[in-house]
């Protein structure tokens, strides 16, 4: 897993080339797994995907590689509390880039990415609900400084119901936890997402599951260690 700005022509914002990405794998294949792909698929302009698949040419076997936050996103979905839900929104609060999601039942219905220095809890908290009410614009994330977003589906996603409104996940989760938050007066309850039983690599699960659909000769191994047992907290590559 790798987080690639890709190699943007002098003329194009590193930003502006970085979300264009993000929004052509959707159209693509409207799925978390979309920013998945064999070493040998590896577009030419993801510079840092293409030195991950060099390292790795001597070796005999199949390379996979992805997106590192659409990975941990994808991984989120995993634990059992968050896969119970139809509609959802994941974040993951990364060292550098906050990238979040917001999923549905027909894949991908917003999402924005934006950096994480330049956030704090109460700012994460206005993006995430302009993600939630569908009211969110590109613009005004990128003239943030931030990368952008984009509304697939402005259908509004109703909070305050259940017993979280965001799902968060990422190195940084601790933004949203009490002891950062300290006098701020968040709306939204966030839960942080514990895919068999471990926060701490949840880009791992995410990619795992990706490989099933990217390499379909493993699909049936990967998809069956990962959906039995839900909730066990027993990780894939244990389960007998």
């Amino acid at each position: 897993g790798v987080f690639d700005h890709g190699n943007a022509p002098a003329n194009i914002s590193d930003r502006k080339f970085r979300f264009d990405y993000l929004d052509e794998r959707i159209r693509a294949s409207n799925r978390l797994s979309a920013y998945a792909c064999r070493g040998e698929d590896v577009p030419a302009s993801m510079t840092r995907l293409q030195a991950v698949v060099a390292s790795a040419q001597d070796i005999d076997f199949p390379l996979v590689v992805m997106d590192t936050a659409p990975a941990a996103v994808l991984g989120a979905t995993l634990d059992p509390r968050v896969a119970a839900r139809k509609r959802v929104i994941i974040t993951n609060v990364g060292n550098f880039h906050t990238l979040a999601f917001r999923l549905g039942p027909s894949g991908i219905e917003g999402l924005f990415e934006h950096h994480t220095g330049m956030l704090d809890a109460g700012k994460l908290e206005s993006l995430l609900l302009s993600l939630a009410d569908g009211t969110i614009r590109g613009e005004d994330v990128f003239n943030d400084e931030g990368h952008g977003a984009l509304m697939y589906d402005p259908t509004p996603l109703t909070l305050g119901e259940g017993d979280y409104d965001v799902v968060i996940t990422g190195p940084r989760r601790n933004m949203f936890t009490p002891a950062e938050v300290g006098f701020q007066q968040l709306r939204l309850r966030p839960y942080f997402a514990t895919p068999f039983g471990d926060m701490m690599i949840t880009g791992c699960f995410g990619l795992l599951a990706a490989t099933g659909e990217v390499l379909p000769e493993l699909a049936e191994p990967i998809q069956s260690s990962l959906h039995q047992d839900v909730g066990s907290g027993v990780a894939p590559w244990d389960t007998d």
